[in-house]
């Protein structure tokens, strides 16, 4: 068994520290946070030692799992790393690309795993969509979301784009040529309300929209291809495929089959309508046990420090485009 603790005990901390203790392989050994106050309910809540530093914990186990406020990620993954731990850092994976590339350098030194939580790529609908992809062409996400305090620090960029930047990234096979972007603080100092258009060498445009003061919740994408469309919905858990196919007409002898005749000599082509089955899974606990046997086969993490390092970066970007200095974030 794996033994490994949580640094912070959060609103998100808490949901690692129950997913870990449902996973076999996992022995939670304990946990940190500053506030005493949450420490003590979630030792009680959990059964769950609480440690007194960051360094005791780190000391003790085998994987540490960072939850705390990103500000904090760094150094705390710097201790692990110099200690040759194995991390799990929430997104984003730091503050500013620079120090993720630090981090990237501290990983291969201490030759060991590193997975990024950007838990969208566990979703399961986005799972089900991944056989369909080919080479998308043009991309549009929403992610909306009603007005919550928590996370206004920093720019929707980083608080909610980021997800489906790294989305993006994961399935456009290709280097980013040109960015785009626009947004507008409305109830906080940075951009509250935003979207960045990121064209790629292969000819792929992908239009990215976040907001965290809509009237209700989105989070979906779609990604238009040769002959096919597909949509994401991550709040809903549904996929969508519609995909045309080229046929012979006079063969098909299916009466409800909607063909596309496209004139002379150029042929026909069927619309397909198809809904992936979409399996029940929690995604965090799924990206936790994707990390655990990443650890033990000695495999490549889902989502690696590159991963959540090109992510960042790419935010980055889209934040300058916005004119948003430094000392705002």
């Amino acid at each position: 068994m794996l033994k490994i603790g949580v640094l912070g005990a959060g609103h998100l901390g808490k949901i690692h520290i129950k997913c870990i203790k449902q996973i076999e392989k996992y022995n939670p050994v304990g946990f940190y946070d500053p506030d005493k106050s949450i420490a003590v309910q979630v030792e009680n809540e959990f059964e769950i030692k609480r440690f007194q530093s960051i360094d005791e914990l780190i000391d003790m186990v085998d994987v540490v799992d960072i939850v705390t406020p990103t500000i904090s990620h760094f150094d705390c993954a710097l201790k692990s790393l110099k200690k040759s731990k194995h991390v799990f850092i929430e997104k984003p994976v730091v503050t500013t690309p620079d120090e993720a590339k630090q981090l990237i350098e501290l990983t291969k030194e201490a030759n060991v795993k590193v997975q990024v939580g950007h838990v969208e790529r566990f979703n399961p609908a986005f799972i089900a969509a991944l056989p369909f992809f080919t080479q998308p062409l043009f991309i549009e996400t929403h992610r909306l979301a009603q007005f919550n305090p928590r996370g206004t620090d920093v720019p929707v960029i980083l608080d909610l784009m980021i997800h489906d930047i790294d989305i993006v990234l994961s399935v456009v096979k290709s280097n980013i040529k040109k960015i785009s972007a626009s947004g507008v603080p409305i109830v906080s100092d940075t951009p509250d309300i935003a979207n960045a258009r990121l064209e790629f060498d292969n000819g792929c445009v992908a239009n990215l929209t976040a907001s965290r003061i809509s009237m209700k919740n989105m989070r979906k994408s779609r990604f238009f291809q040769n002959d096919a469309y597909i949509s994401v919905d991550f709040l809903e858990k549904e996929t969508e495929i519609i995909r045309l196919k080229d046929i012979d007409k006079d063969k098909v002898t299916d009466p409800f089959a909607m063909i596309i005749d496209l004139g002379k000599d150029k042929g026909a082509k069927q619309i397909f309508f198809d809904k992936p089955e979409i399996k029940e899974i929690n995604a965090i606990k799924t990206e936790l046990e994707s990390f655990l046997e990443a650890i033990i086969y000695n495999k490549t993490p889902l989502v690696t420090i590159n991963d959540g390092y090109n992510a960042l970066n790419i935010a980055f970007k889209i934040i300058e485009k916005l004119n948003i200095l430094p000392d705002n974030l």
